[in-house]
């Protein structure tokens, strides 16, 4: 099976000092773009749904290897994707847990293997695919990062169909993987050599997102909508609690950073800044409490009979609110019913629009002192999960 690459960018959405993906419409009035083109690989679409893709008869394939740059910070989703047969021979590079994962089908064999550098770290990598007789490659800055040897009982037939190339997702059923992933991968692609191919690729949108030049770790919010969890995938026992951290600048935000509500119950938390009077202001039911020190993490614990707020900074400030017996129903099935958002305010119409969505980096999120991947909430497409622009 041959194989494919070059590209690179980690970044996301709207348009800052970055490159776009240069593009015409095709006589189907597709958009195409060239192999080399700078793609943000997080753009909205279906999950599995490859962000560009293309065909090539394999009579016209002179390499045996793709070269592209790559950058993210999100430690899970699809990179690369290559088939024969119409998809029954098939190749998927992708990310679990940061380390590069290659998966194989060929005839009678299926094949997985997981290794090598990290590569989310935000850094641009030089990534090359190459196929040598009986092995499959994968380099990583010069260096080698993967092998995988294959060799079938079976005889093999020549081959006489098409090559399919794809970005960002797959052409097959998900279920035929033999390692299970998170699809959505919140990085960039550039500089692609795709096996010395130079045909055009076909996009799945009229307009491609930008990536950013710089980028730093984080959950960017555009001021556009916010992400969704359901409270009922955090369980808690009622003497346990659950706590909240926040990382980042939140004076310097503005709009709504987090809200809880169950359906059909008044609004039971929100925090909401104000970056023109530099105050982040905390709700709980009548309660309020407004903030204007700067700290750099923001911890929120609500137990059973008060809730703690704690800013971390260079003088670390302890707050506490009393929970009276009247309002712990209220709190304890707003946890096991409603909803949990970061980005906007949980409103009483069946949209959940409220008030004003947030703008800014959030650069990191724990809930239950456990990492919270937006990729895995309801969100705005203008959300990115793992990266904020400088």
């Amino acid at each position: 099976m041959a194989v494919f690459w070059k590209a690179i960018t980690g970044g996301l959405l709207l348009a800052l000092l970055g490159w776009r993906a240069e593009g015409q419409e095709n006589r189907a009035g597709k958009k195409e773009v060239s192999g080399r083109s700078t793609l943000n690989l997080g753009q909205e679409r279906d999950i599995w749904r490859p962000l560009i893709h293309t065909a090539v008869n394999l009579s016209e394939i002179s390499s045996i290897k793709s070269t592209f740059q790559f950058r993210t910070f999100d430690p899970e989703g699809a990179i690369f994707y290559g088939d024969t047969k119409g998809g029954d021979d098939w190749f998927v590079l992708s990310l679990k847990d940061g380390l590069p994962l290659m998966q194989i089908s060929k005839e009678d064999m299926l094949v997985s293997v997981t290794g090598g550098p990290k590569l989310n770290d935000g850094k641009w990598h030089t990534l090359e695919v190459s196929n040598q007789g009986k092995f499959v490659v994968l380099e990583v800055d010069g260096s080698s990062g993967l092998v995988v040897g294959m060799q079938s009982k079976k005889e093999e037939l020549p081959i006489s169909s098409e090559l399919r190339l794809a970005l960002g997702g797959v052409l097959i059923g998900p279920e035929k993987l033999i390692v299970q992933f998170e699809p959505q991968m919140d990085g960039c692609v550039r500089e692609g050599s795709w096996l010395n191919l130079s045909v055009p690729w076909e996009a799945v949108t009229e307009e491609l997102w930008p990536c950013y030049q710089n980028v730093r770790p984080g959950s960017y919010f555009s001021g556009m909508g916010f992400a969704v969890f359901n409270t009922s995938v955090f369980p808690i026992k009622a003497d346990d609690g659950v706590t909240f951290e926040l990382w980042g600048d939140l004076t310097n935000m503005d709009g709504t950073i987090m809200s809880i509500k169950a359906p059909e119950q008044q609004l039971m938390f929100a925090i909401v800044a104000n970056k023109n009077t530099k105050e982040v202001t905390l709700t709980f039911g009548v309660e309020q409490f407004t903030m204007t020190d700067a700290f750099e993490r923001l911890v929120i614990t609500f137990q059973t009979d008060l809730m703690q707020v704690i800013q971390v900074g260079d003088e670390s400030k302890t707050t506490r609110f009393p929970i009276s017996p009247t309002d712990q129903p209220a709190y304890l099935s707003a946890w096991a019913e409603g909803h949990l958002a970061f980005g906007g305010l949980l409103g009483e119409g069946e949209d959940n629009t409220g008030s004003q969505f947030l703008t800014g980096c959030l650069e990191r999120i724990q809930v239950q002192a456990r990492d919270l991947d937006l990729d895995f909430a309801v969100k705005h497409s203008s959300i990115s999960s793992h990266s904020c622009p400088e």
